[in-house]
């Protein structure tokens, strides 16, 4: 893998963020600027970015992994901060079950990821103490 690009879970939370920018956000009120826009913006950007920035730096698998609970922590954020905007009312149901069910799969995509890089560091440890 060249590049945190080549995510799946980086696309697919990059592009659930621009949903959030481009439908959400502007449903909410003009008072909401400063209080459930900037949140919403702020949460859903810290995905992709987390992933990015944990990608960069990767240079052992526990720094990457890291930044990947902080961007699994953004995700269910994200969840609370989707049932408060439809409980009132600033977005319908299937918005909610949509951006609900992507969140839960970003979630889900993530903690995959971070099992995946225990496992391989884990392996690798293994191999260097048993030689």
């Amino acid at each position: 893998m060249s590049s945190y690009r080549d995510l799946k879970v980086y696309q697919k939370s990059y592009e659930v963020a621009k949903t959030i920018y481009k439908d959400v956000c502007p449903k909410l009120p003009n008072d909401e600027q400063y209080g459930l826009v900037s949140q919403l913006k702020r949460a859903a950007t810290s995905i992709p970015l987390n992933i990015a920035e944990g990608y960069g730096k990767y240079v052992g698998g526990k720094e990457l992994v890291r930044f990947l609970v902080m961007a699994r922590g953004s995700c269910s954020e994200m969840s609370v901060l989707i049932d408060f905007i439809k409980d009132f009312e600033f977005i319908n149901e299937n918005q909610h079950n949509y951006l609900i069910k992507t969140y839960d799969e970003v979630g889900k995509m993530i903690t995959g990821l971070i099992h995946s890089i225990n496992k391989k560091e884990n392996h690798q440890t293994n191999l260097i103490t048993n030689n």
